[in-house]
């Protein structure tokens, strides 16, 4: 069954893929129009995700934020698709890097180093600047329950040379490359509700106390990898820009849990700015501490 799902599905994504960007974004907004007012897709936690993070705004200026989100979560994983056909000159055009210098220089310096990211404006093109960095680019990703739909994923956010490795696979991975002098630059996105059995640390997040991800720095303390922020904006629709921020070139001078908690800090100043490019439809808070 599930490899029937994926041989009726591929036709119509590789068709959306090749779509004029006039085209595609006009079937994004068809596409939001079925998610948004017909099916309702989390529209329930999305609002709850809002009223708990934003409490200063009211419920109108939410809804509008709401929409926005709706709209803005439709383009960007059509835009996942596009991937699959988009030309190497097109993406150089539509995702910008502000201060490549900052990672070339880590590449000189011999110093891997882990790139926190959030699940903010375009997480997914965020893999197209591997050929760039000077590093092996390694996304740690979780596996789709699809295995033909999993293998399609990696195949598309490999296409810029991106190695994808399973979460599980991440310390194994770390140590080989270690082991063999790989110049590597980790990707994670770790703003995202831990498991229970996971929980080591708990901070405000949004102004909620929560249990936060800790797996990138306890690896950056492993391994010694220099840690960064990838602050990626939304320029326009199809359009964005990344700058990357420093935030432990020497994580084992760091307390514990100060780094994730620096990455996270810098996070919502990302949300704040711009709540409507944020991924609302997780549960993020479902684990908050005064539940």
């Amino acid at each position: 069954m599930q490899f029937l799902v994926y041989i009726l599905a591929y036709p119509l994504l590789w068709l959306i893929s090749i779509l004029p960007f006039r085209l595609f974004y006009w079937f994004s907004d068809f596409v939001y129009f079925l998610v948004y007012h017909v099916i309702g897709y989390r529209r329930k936690v999305v609002r709850e995700n809002l009223a708990l993070a934003l409490p200063h705004l009211n419920d109108a200026e939410r809804k509008v934020i709401e929409k926005k989100f709706y709209s803005h979560m439709c383009d960007m994983f059509l835009e996942m698709i596009k991937t699959m056909s988009i030309s190497p000159e097109e993406m150089e055009r539509r995702f910008k890097v502000t201060n490549l210098d900052l990672v070339l220089d880590y590449a000189k310096k011999g110093k891997s180093v882990i790139l926190v990211a959030s699940h903010y404006a375009s997480y997914e093109w965020l893999m197209t600047i591997n050929p760039k960095i000077g590093f092996q680019g390694v996304a740690v990703y979780k596996k789709l329950a699809n295995p033909y739909f999993d293998k399609l994923v990696r195949k598309i956010r490999s296409k810029y040379k991106t190695e994808m490795i399973e979460t599980r696979k991440a310390i194994p991975t770390m140590a080989q490359n270690q082991r063999d002098g790989t110049l590597s630059m980790y990707g994670l996105a770790s703003d995202q509700s831990p498991k229970l059995d996971r929980i080591f640390h708990s901070m405000e997040f949004m102004g909620v106390e929560v249990p936060v991800h800790t797996g990138a720095e306890m690896l950056a303390k492993k391994y010694n990898l220099s840690v960064i922020f990838a602050n990626v904006k939304k320029t326009g629709r199809g359009y964005y820009e990344a700058t990357f921020i420093p935030i432990a070139d020497n994580p084992k001078d760091f307390p514990d849990f100060e780094i994730t908690e620096m990455y996270l800090k810098e996070v919502e100043k990302q949300i704040l700015a711009k709540p409507e490019y944020y991924l609302w439809t997780h549960k993020r808070w479902k684990h908050r501490v005064d539940s």
